[in-house]
């Protein structure tokens, strides 16, 4: 397995306890350059003078949660780095946070309390199996799809749209 020692990842997370547990996991995993900040604001900061290659941020702080850290990161026009891969933490994974994560362009989403697998899988995933980027009108970051079907041709990807393609074109023998 490849050594995570050359990355530099940023730590956000209003609760400093939280971030020794988190910055000891990341250090147990190999991680040694390990950056740290207490909200979303500090963080857009240290993204400018900093060479980040991960951020690993919590989802409610003040004043700048963890989804509009993650919305700014990926839209605003003075982003240093719109594809940062994000991994946002959160001790209540309810739906509703989930999307709202999800749609801001997280890139993966790790429930509290955190362990070192799941930790160490979220980076893996993000850094060794990357989900290519998609911008439309309303949103910017990595693929919400996580695989597609190998038969798979045009925008309509369920069996209800009006207007999907069949998946085989039919040969004179169905019709």
């Amino acid at each position: 397995m490849p050594s995570l020692a050359a990355i530099q990842v940023l730590l956000v997370d209003d609760n400093p306890h939280m971030r020794a547990i988190a910055s000891a996991v990341l250090k147990s995993a190999g991680i040694r350059k390990v950056i740290e900040a207490a909200d979303g604001g500090a963080a857009l900061e240290m993204l400018r003078h900093n060479a980040v290659d991960l951020a690993l941020v919590d989802y409610k702080m003040f004043p700048l949660d963890g989804v509009e850290f993650t919305r700014l990161v990926r839209n605003s026009p003075d982003s240093v780095n719109p594809y940062l891969p994000i991994i946002m933490m959160t001790g209540h994974s309810g739906k509703e946070r989930v999307y709202a994560a999800r749609d801001a362009g997280v890139t993966e989403f790790l429930a509290k309390p955190i362990t070192a697998k799941a930790v160490l899988d979220r980076i893996h995933s993000v850094i060794w199996k990357p989900r290519p980027f998609v911008k439309t009108e309303g949103y910017f970051g990595p693929d919400r799809r996580r695989v597609s079907p190998p038969g798979y041709r045009g925008p309509f990807r369920r069996a209800t749209d009006a207007a999907r393609e069949p998946a085989e074109p039919a040969d004179a023998a169905s019709l």
